[in-house]
């Protein structure tokens, strides 16, 4: 299994895919072509760093293909790029979100252009660039490392161990997530979210609390704050990961 390869999916390999899947191999990129076939998509889908959706002659993928490579996407914080008439193009566009498409490419296709994009996106990936942003705070350190040493094959995980920290770190810095916990000394996690919400800046970025009380009227009160979720510190790391992609996957 190659990593970070380029996943080429089109209707059937045509004259125009070969020639494409041959100007990929003189330039040594790492790629595999696929069918419209979601069990083959999904049994290659590790080590893809991006897809590219070929349309040929009309040819447009099936819906139920396009929600599977939205969710799939969504879930590897992967992005698509799409060949093809600009009919075509607006078709996959409504279906698919605007931050999941990273370039478009009007047929004929420049390959010139099409092998640095792909080469560039790759690059990317590979520094872990693309990977959803997730700010952990919490004042126990040991907490902290473990958390992250479960996020940070799946995300890019930054950990700070106060409140104040955190909305630091925010003024200079941008996350799709934080992981607040409920009960800190000095600023509490309340308080946190009290400052995120009334800031323009910070107040849209979901926020789940993280709270080592599990009986009803804590969780109760943790809830009232109307954050977008909470665990339970008690949380296994699959639990937690499963968690968090279907976070990203219904609110992408």
């Amino acid at each position: 299994m190659q990593e970070n390869r380029l996943m080429l999916i089109a209707e059937k390999e045509t004259f125009i895919v070969r020639g494409l899947k041959k100007k990929l191999q003189d330039s040594g990129v790492n790629h595999v072509f696929l069918t419209w076939d979601v069990n083959a998509i999904n049994k290659e889908w590790e080590g893809t760093a991006v897809v590219a959706l070929f349309m040929d002659d009309a040819s447009r993928p099936p819906e139920k293909v396009l929600y599977f490579l939205k969710d799939k996407m969504i879930e590897s914080s992967i992005q698509m790029m799409l060949i093809g008439e600009k009919a075509d193009i607006a078709y996959v566009e409504s279906n698919i979100p605007e931050e999941q498409i990273c370039r478009i490419f009007y047929r004929p296709v420049d390959n010139a252009e099409f092998i640095s994009a792909v080469n560039e996106v790759i690059d990317k990936v590979s520094s872990g660039e693309n990977k959803k942003s997730i700010l952990v705070v919490d004042d126990d350190p040991g907490y902290l490392n473990l958390v992250r040493e479960w996020l940070k094959g799946s995300y890019k995980v930054s950990m700070v161990n106060s409140g104040l920290q955190a909305i630091k770190w925010l003024g200079k810095n941008k996350a799709d997530l934080i992981l607040l916990d409920h009960e800190m000394p000095v600023t509490t996690g309340p308080q946190v979210l009290e400052m995120l919400r009334n800031d323009d800046d910070t107040k849209n970025i979901p926020v789940i609390f993280l709270t080592g009380k599990g009986d009803k009227e804590s969780v109760m009160k943790v809830v009232s704050l109307r954050p977008e979720g909470y665990f339970l510190k008690t949380i296994e790391k699959d639990e937690l990961l499963e968690k968090l992609k279907e976070f990203f996957i219904l609110h992408c």
